[in-house]
C-alpha cells in the first residue's frame, strides 16, 4: 500500500491520527525536507527507510515505489493537504497503471493554520462567502489556465488565499490591483510565514503595501498570502443565520418574539 499522507502545516501534532498511524507503521517514507519539518519523522519507527525528495525528480520517487515490496507499507509525506498543490495525480496514475494499492490521507491545510494564526473566519456573512485558493502562474505558466489568473479572480472580491507566490511580490500586488479588481490598496491582507512552525510569523498589511511587506519578511517560501475584506477590523457586523434564534432548520425551530 502506498499512502499519500498530508503532513499538515508543520506542527507535528497537527498531522491527523490516521496520518500519524501510517507513519508509525511505514517501512518506507518519502518526504520533502524543504517543506515538511523533520520533527514529523519522529512518528516513524526506528529503522524506517527514509528518502528526502527535496532534490528528487518524479522518476526518482517512482523508483522508490518500484523497489518497495508490492505489499509493503510506503508513505509519501506531503506538506499540508496533498489534494492542494501536492502533485500527487501523476503518482496516482502510476499506481493505477501498475495495479498498486494506494490511499490518500487528508491533512490540515496551511490555509487553516494561517486563518487560525490570524484569528479570523474567512467567510463572513454579507462580506465574503467564498474562498479562492490559487497562485501566480510564474515559471510554471503553462500549467495555469488563462481564466484562472490572480487578476481574474480578483474581480470577484472574495477572500483569496495565494500559495507559492511570495517570491514575486511586485507581480502579485500588480495582479491583485489590476483593472477590474474588486480589491483596493486599502483591502486588508495577512502574510502567514511558516504557520504552526516554531518560528511562525504573521504580518498584517494591505494590498497596497503587499509587495513591501512580503520583501520585508525576507522569506520566499512557506508563505501564504490571504487578502479580502473578511480580514478587516471594521467590517460590517452581520450575524450568521446558523445560530440565530430567528432562523429555523432541521434541528431547531425558530424562536418567535
Amino acid at each position: 500500500m502506498i499512502s499519500f499522507v498530508g503532513a499538515g502545516p508543520g506542527a507535528p501534532d497537527l498531522i491527523t491520527l490516521r496520518g500519524r498511524e501510517r507513519l508509525a507503521s511505514a517501512e518506507v517514507v518519502v518526504w520533502a525536507s524543504s517543506l515538511v519539518p523533520a520533527a514529523l519523522l519522529d512518528h516513524c519507527r526506528p529503522g524506517t527507510d527514509v528518502h528526502d525528495s527535496a532534490a528528487m525528480t518524479l522518476e526518482d520517487v517512482l523508483a522508490v515505489y518500484e523497489s518497495a515490496r508490492p505489499d509493503g507499507r510506503v508513505v509519501r509525506l506531503h506538506s499540508g493537504d496533498p489534494s492542494v498543490y501536492g502533485a500527487i495525480q501523476e503518482q496516482i496514475d502510476w499506481c493505477v497503471e501498475r495495479g498498486r494499492d494506494f490511499e490518500i490521507v487528508p491533512g490540515v491545510s496551511s490555509l487553516a493554520a494561517a486563518a487560525a494564526l490570524a484569528g479570523r473566519e474567512l467567510t463572513i456573512p454579507q462580506v465574503s462567502q467564498s474562498v479562492v485558493l490559487t497562485r501566480l502562474a510564474g515559471r510554471t505558466r503553462e500549467s495555469m489556465p488563462e481564466r484562472e489568473s490572480v487578476a481574474a479572480f480578483a474581480a470577484h472580491g472574495a477572500t483569496m488565499a495565494i500559495f507559492l507566490s511570495a517570491a514575486r511580490p511586485a507581480e502579485l500586488q500588480a495582479e491583485l490591483l489590476a483593472i477590474g479588481s474588486a480589491y483596493s490598496p486599502e483591502t486588508p491582507a495577512v502574510l502567514a510565514v511558516r504557520a504552526s512552525w516554531p518560528d511562525e510569523q504573521l504580518v498584517r498589511t494591505t494590498v497596497g503595501e503587499l509587495a513591501e511587506s512580503l520583501m520585508a519578511t525576507g522569506t520566499k517560501t512557506t508563505v501564504l498570502v490571504i487578502v479580502g475584506d473578511a480580514l478587516a477590523d471594521d467590517r460590517p457586523v452581520a450575524r450568521s443565520h446558523l445560530y440565530s434564534p430567528t432562523f429555523s432548520h432541521k434541528f431547531r425551530k425558530r424562536v418567535r418574539s
